[in-house]
């Protein structure tokens, strides 16, 4: 599978292929030289009210996923040009800052890139 997922503050490596930040928000306390991001697509990230609504609850999982694709759907732009870096197999790592790795956005885009 050419797309992972991994926490922005975990070290970076040659595996990680072509990083991705897939976040609305810069990640606290790290600078850029030391994220090692290539891109930063603030496009795909959930919106800022889904993002608050949401807050990481796992009782809003569901209807998070229903609302997160929606807006994915109203701008395919953002979402084609990730589909893109994965194109003949290249390795793209999307990166997140949440600490919470199970109940995130990065979890519903690689469902949907699979």
């Amino acid at each position: 599978m050419p797309f992972r997922l991994q926490r922005i503050y975990q070290p970076s490596s040659n595996a990680d292929g072509f990083r991705v930040l897939i976040d609305r928000l810069w990640p606290r306390g790290l600078s850029k030289q030391a994220a090692a991001v290539d891109l930063w697509l603030k496009e795909i990230a959930p919106s800022t009210e889904l993002r608050k609504w949401f807050n990481h609850d796992a009782a809003k999982w569901t209807e998070f996923q229903s609302r997160y694709r929606r807006e994915l759907e109203a701008q395919p732009e953002a979402f084609e040009c990730l589909r893109s870096l994965g194109a003949g197999g290249a390795v793209v790592t999307l990166l997140f800052a949440t600490r919470e790795e199970r109940y995130h956005h990065g979890v519903v885009l690689l469902q949907l890139l699979s």
